[in-house]
Formats: C-alpha cells, sequence, structure tokens
C-alpha cells in the first residue's frame, strides 16, 4: 500500500469503534452461549468423538467464533481504518468489507476443522489398540500437549505470532482491494492465525475438544499471547502451562483438574448422550468411542443435542 495513503490513515471514530469492538464481543458471547448449550454432556475426554461430519463443521465454526473474534478485535479495527482512510482520500471502497474479511478469517478455521476430523476420525477407523486409555492412550495424548509447548518456542511459531500482533504490518504488506481482496486478506490472516495457533488447537483435541472449559482455557492463552503487550513473556509462559499440563496427563491424568477420563462414567454418559454408549473405553481408542454407534433423528432431537447426518 502507499506510504500515502498510511499517512492519512485515520482514527476511528468513537461510534464505529465501539459499534466494531461490540459487534464482535457479542457475536463472540453468542457464540459461546450456542456452544455450550449444543456440548453440554457431550465431553468424553481426549479425542472425543466428533460426531457427524455435518454437525462437526457447525459446531467447529461456533467454536472458533467464540474463541477467535475477542483476539482479532484489534485487527479487525485496523482494516476498518484503512478503508477510512481510503474513503478519505477519495478512493473506491466497497461495502461489506470488513464482513468479508472476517468471513475470510472463518473460512481458513473451517478448513483447519475438516483436517482435524479426517485426523480424529481416521484414527478411530483404525483401531489402533495401543490408543487405548488403558495402554498409551495418555501419552499419547500427553505427547501431543508437549508438543504444543515446544513449537511455542520455534522461529515459524514466532514469525506467524508477529503478524497477528501487528495487524498495521500485515494489512499494509498484503492489502487488496475490493470485496473479494478482502475476502482472499482474511483467508491469508486465518492461515498465519492457524500457523500462531494450530499446536493449541491439537492441544485442545488431547484434552477434549467438546470441553467449553478446556475451549475456554486455549481461547484464554491465545488472547494472552496475541493481545498482552509483553510477547516473549506470553508466548514462553503459554509453553511452560502446556509442557507441564502434557506432562501432567501422560504422567498424573487422575490429578489433572477437569480432565474426564475416557474410561470414567462421566465419559460413558457423554458417549450415550451422543447415541454412542455401551462399551468400554478401556479396550478401545483414547475417546472409547465404539464404532458403527447409531444416531438418529429421535436420539438426536431436541435443544442442544447432536442433529443425525447418517453416521
Amino acid at each position: 500500500m502507499e506510504s500515502a495513503t498510511l499517512r492519512r490513515l485515520p482514527p476511528l471514530s468513537g461510534a464505529v469503534q465501539l459499534g466494531l469492538i461490540f459487534g464482535l464481543l457479542l457475536l463472540a458471547a453468542i457464540a459461546w452461549a450456542v456452544t455450550g448449550n449444543r456440548m453440554d454432556g457431550m465431553d468424553a475426554g481426549p479425542a472425543t468423538d466428533l460426531g457427524g461430519l455435518g454437525f462437526w463443521v457447525t459446531v467447529w465454526i461456533v467454536m472458533m467464533a467464540a474463541m477467535m473474534f475477542p483476539s482479532i478485535a484489534p485487527m479487525v479495527l485496523t482494516y476498518a481504518r484503512i478503508e477510512e482512510g481510503k474513503r478519505q482520500a477519495g478512493e473506491a471502497t466497497e461495502a461489506g468489507a470488513t464482513a468479508l474479511f472476517v468471513s475470510g478469517y472463518l473460512l481458513t478455521w473451517a478448513a483447519v476443522g475438516l483436517i482435524g476430523y479426517a485426523i480424529i476420525e481416521g484414527a478411530r477407523a483404525l483401531d489402533l489398540g495401543f490408543l487405548a486409555w488403558d495402554g498409551g492412550g495418555p501419552y499419547v495424548a500427553g505427547a501431543v500437549i508437549v508438543a504444543a509447548g515446544i513449537y511455542e518456542l520455534t522461529p515459524f511459531k514466532d514469525a506467524c505470532l508477529r503478524n497477528c500482533r501487528n495487524p498495521l504490518m500485515f494489512l499494509t504488506a498484503n492489502w487488496r482491494d475490493g470485496r473479494l481482496g478482502a475476502l482472499n486478506l482474511g483467508v491469508e490472516h486465518g492461515a498465519w492465525c492457524v500457523g500462531c495457533c494450530w499446536g493449541l488447537m491439537a492441544a485442545l483435541f488431547a484434552l477434549g475438544v467438546m470441553s467449553v472449559g478446556w475451549m475456554a482455557l486455549i481461547a484464554a492463552l491465545i488472547a494472552i499471547e496475541k493481545l498482552l503487550p509483553w510477547r516473549a513473556l506470553a508466548n514462553r509462559g503459554v509453553a511452560l502451562l502446556l509442557i507441564v499440563l502434557g506432562l501432567g496427563v501422560a504422567f498424573f491424568a487422575d490429578d489433572v483438574p477437569g480432565l474426564t477420563m475416557p474410561d470414567s462414567p462421566e465419559a460413558q454418559a457423554a458417549m450415550e448422550s451422543m447415541g454412542m454408549g455401551g462399551e468400554s473405553s478401556s479396550g478401545g481408542s483414547m475417546s472409547g468411542a465404539p464404532k458403527g454407534g447409531a444416531m438418529n433423528d429421535e436420539e438426536m432431537g431436541g435443544s442442544g443435542s447432536m442433529p443425525s447426518d447418517g453416521r
């Protein structure tokens, strides 16, 4: 983008700025409420069954809105400032570009949700015995979380985090005009955000992706890294927390607060609420969900229940 445009970059009016922040936070709050309602009673611990593809995609996108919208507020505000600067300079702008920017961001995370679904369901289809919770399951889950902590200290993580924490640097280096440009720019920002946060999301899968409590923790860690002024301290603190948590899951899983054991009555109740009940997880994968559990419309009907997609 031209330097002259940058020099004319205006502050947003108080009403516009508050409107954008309030809108993002309101959407995040609604997403948290919907997520809590949909996931109530579904936490079966590490590698929880994800349900049918249609259900999962919907839930995942709502989860991303809940977890990410507060931390991308500075990026969205800066995008709106650049648009305002272009308008004041007499350059053409497109209505709805900011919304398309956010939509592109969510599209990238939707693709990540599909990849996560394929990995979890593929592992479940293989029925790998070493993933049983009374076998290597705790060590695998713990190793994923420790690996996420180690990734926090890598140069690639640092590069991705810099792009997420410096909205003006990212937007001016990659700016594209028009609605399609806004959508593409949102997708690109989403890709940098994935590079920054994929380890934290992997940790969420290892802890129990249907747990609102673990969701809240991961969302808080993302916000800490992206928003606090002490970038290095926040990054290393998150890394240390993940490594300690991963070791706890691997060697002291019963003592980790908030962790649902896949072979516990709570996990069994969660599977039954999803129409998956019957077998203990001690002989299956980390989640212990038996194969071939039908989810018919009657079982999945009602508020907050899982819809059937023929799985």
